[in-house]
């Protein structure tokens, strides 16, 4: 829970100072928009000045509505004035889209004294956040009214012009954001429902190998009470029956353990010992069980000390649990254990002749769960969670599992340990 608190807190940080970024640069974007604005207004108004400064048909006809002459027209002065109004919008419209201005506007043409005056056709309903641009005209219009012109631009609510303007970098980066949203709260839901699936997964596990140690505990106790007045040819098979039981009970431990490295717990209690006579034990076990399933089982141990650090119960199922795997995934068992010292490392390698593993799959069979299969049968029942338990306790104890197989050619597993001496690695 306070995992997952603080995930949230993290992403929510991160999503503001996004939402922070996005408007520095939207405020910059912003800014450039209306110093380019400006500019490109700048240029407008200079090509009206230059266009109005000469007489021309259209001045000619701004100067007859402004001083209401009708004598050079078949029209009223109103008539005259009307047409006026729109020619010049339709000049300034022109001006204005050459220079990449697309908005409304509206215009006042007038002197100081408002004694001649014309505006747009169309005139905004508000003056409320209007921008203005005066442009004093020149030439023509003021020589003829003998006054100082001013043709007034106006604009209304350029910020939502620059931000549409803008869209190409805002409206991708806010899908973007909406996006890293949408999948972090699946992501995060995911995770959090596997999560749950997990517990629940171990909950059952837990409860259902606590039921088996009851079974395992009766068979144990009754292979006692039977080594009283048994047949010594027969004791050789009590022993194994021993063996295996203690073997399932470690099964049942490692299962349970296995729930509480789900949730990191520590486990290990790793000391300095000489794991040669715990490594022959396991070799002299599985040879008695070889003996009777047709198993050929061989091993070589180095004759010196093999001092390392370990959890002697844990490395001890690790190995037995490759071995089981070697002579389950084969026809006619052939398994050879042995150990290498390399580069002050305890190497253990046992290698058999079974189905193999291919390459894909190679990469696979650590995660838990996971089995190698043959299409879609598992000719081996099992529930995947050996390799995975394996990959666990090499890595607590500093140390690495090598796997060499090829499909059809049998596999090789080599665990190495780092050794010790004197409490130190050599």
């Amino acid at each position: 829970m306070k995992k997952r608190k603080l995930y949230i807190a993290i992403f929510i940080t991160t999503i503001c100072a996004l939402f922070i970024v996005q408007y520095q640069y939207l405020k910059i974007g912003l800014n450039l928009a209306k110093v380019q604005f400006n500019k490109n207004i700048g240029i407008v108004s200079q090509d009206i000045k230059q266009d109005l400064a000469t007489k021309n048909q259209l001045s000619f006809l701004i100067g007859s509505a402004l001083i209401k002459d009708e004598s050079h027209f078949d029209l009223s002065i109103a008539s005259i004035q009307d047409a006026s109004q729109y020619f010049l919008n339709d000049f300034i419209h022109y001006r204005l889209s050459a220079n990449g201005i697309n908005t409304d506007f509206t215009y006042r043409l007038f002197t100081r004294d408002s004694s001649f005056y014309l505006k747009s056709p169309n005139v905004f309903k508000t003056n409320k956040q209007l921008v203005s641009y005066p442009i004093e005209l020149v030439g023509y219009l003021p020589t003829l009214v003998k006054q100082n012109v001013i043709l007034e631009l106006q604009f209304k609510d350029l910020n939502s012009y620059f931000l549409w303007q803008l869209n190409g970098l805002t409206i991708p980066s806010l899908l973007c954001i909406i996006v890293i949203i949408f999948i972090f709260i699946w992501v995060l839901k995911s995770v959090y429902w596997q999560h749950k699936v997990i517990t629940t997964t171990n909950a059952f596990i837990n409860n259902l190998t606590h039921e088996l140690k009851t079974p395992v505990f009766s068979i144990g106790l009754a292979t006692k009470i039977l080594e009283d007045g048994i047949d010594p040819k027969k004791q050789q098979f009590l022993n194994i029956i021993r063996q295996q039981v203690e073997r399932l009970n470690t099964h049942i431990d490692k299962v349970l353990e296995l729930g509480k490295l789900e949730f990191k717990r520590n486990i290990f209690n790793l000391k300095t010992v000489d794991f040669k006579p715990c490594l022959i034990k396991i070799c002299e076990d599985f040879e008695a069980l070889s003996a009777l399933q047709n198993i050929q089982f061989t091993y070589s141990v180095n004759e010196e000390t093999l001092l390392i650090k370990a959890d002697i119960n844990h490395l001890e199922n690790a190995i037995s649990n490759i071995l089981d795997n070697a002579q389950k995934y084969s026809e006619s068992p052939i398994i050879h254990l042995k150990t290498r010292l390399i580069k002050k490392q305890l190497a253990i390698i046992i290698s058999d002749n079974g189905i193999g593993i291919n390459k894909k799959e190679k990469n696979l069979i650590f995660k838990k769960y996971y089995r190698v299969s043959n299409g879609n049968l598992h000719k081996v029942k099992g529930y995947g969670l050996g390799l995975s338990y394996v990959k666990e306790v090499i890595n607590k104890h500093k140390g690495k599992v090598k796997i060499d197989s090829n499909l059809g050619q049998g596999t090789t597993v080599t665990i190495v340990i780092p050794l010790v001496y004197d409490g130190q690695k050599k």
